[in-house]
């Protein structure tokens, strides 16, 4: 981080009441706000912070920052990203549009038409819930890492969850793994990646397929794998899946927001993990998360 970056980020944290810290990539200190330097007992910027000195009461805020990007790219990268998010809501808006419309004309299936209209403001809705919570992310308002989580009960609540939704779209889920494998996720953040991997595969396996969950020590990784055998995708659109708004071609009449990958991947590199996808030809996609063990 440039120092004309590092001290703006220091003015904007040390003006603040609450308890918040920011520390880079390294996790060596940024900024602390003064309750927040008192949590720590030192607040000294550049000193290595243990992860164990962060649990105190009260709890400050923690934000994991990178090297800042140079406006100019950075107001690039916003009013690209602006211009996206306003094309996704153009098409539900069009289209509900046209179903009211519709629903004036006479002879017209009232209740067919509100229900189709229902789905159309849902999509909106989920579009924008995705929209703000990637935000929240990108902004370090919505802390990823803070200490390790046992992950199975929670992929196993998640399979519970989506049963039905599976079952309508004819894929079975499947959940294995080690009971005692842990992630350096909070509960929510691995809720978040195993909920949006799963609704993945149910959208775009195909009937008659399986979506295999699972979680594994590896000796130096721990290793989250979301795995259907379905209909895949081309090798060409895998380096593109996690990219925000990208659709492969099977998935351009979806309901899906676009987005799902794109928060996957942030939340398990913001935990220092990696993720991949693989596309054998005629054995579906296979979503892999590695995390330090």
């Amino acid at each position: 981080m440039v120092n004309g970056n590092r001290e703006r980020v220091q003015a904007l944290v040390g003006a603040l009441d609450e308890p918040v810290i920011v520390l880079d990539s390294e996790r060596r200190l940024v900024a602390a706000s003064p309750s927040g330097a008192a949590a720590l007992g030192d607040g000294t910027p550049g000193r290595r912070v243990a992860e164990e000195t962060l649990f105190v009461d009260p709890a400050p805020l923690v934000l994991f920052l990178a090297a800042l990007p140079e406006l100019s790219a950075y107001q690039e990268l916003r009013a690209g990203f602006t211009a996206a998010v306003s094309h996704e809501l153009r098409t539900p808006l069009a289209r509900l549009l046209v179903l009211l419309e519709s629903a004036t004309l006479p002879g017209a299936r009232v209740e067919d038409l509100v229900e189709q209209a229902r789905q159309e403001i849902q999509q909106a809705r989920e579009l924008i819930d995705d929209v703000l919570f990637l935000g929240e992310l990108e902004t370090g308002r919505e802390v990823v890492s803070l200490g390790r989580t046992v992950a199975l009960p929670i992929l196993e609540e998640v399979a519970r969850a989506y049963v039905d939704r599976a079952d309508h779209a004819g894929v079975e889920i499947v959940v294995t793994g080690g009971a005692d494998v842990e992630l350096p996720l909070r509960p929510r953040m691995i809720r978040v990646v195993a909920e949006n991997l799963v609704q993945n595969a149910i959208r775009y396996a195909g009937p008659d397929s399986t979506c295999r969950v699972s979680v594994d020590d590896e000796g130096t990784v721990a290793v989250l794998a979301v795995a259907d055998d379905g209909t895949g995708v081309r090798e060409s659109e895998l380096p593109r899946l996690f990219e925000r708004f990208y659709r492969a071609d099977q998935a351009r009449t979806s309901r899906g927001t676009g987005l799902g990958l794109a928060i996957v991947k942030h939340v398990v590199t913001s935990a220092g993990g990696t993720v991949e996808a693989f596309s054998p030809p005629g054995k579906g996609l296979e979503i892999v998360c590695r995390f330090p063990a």
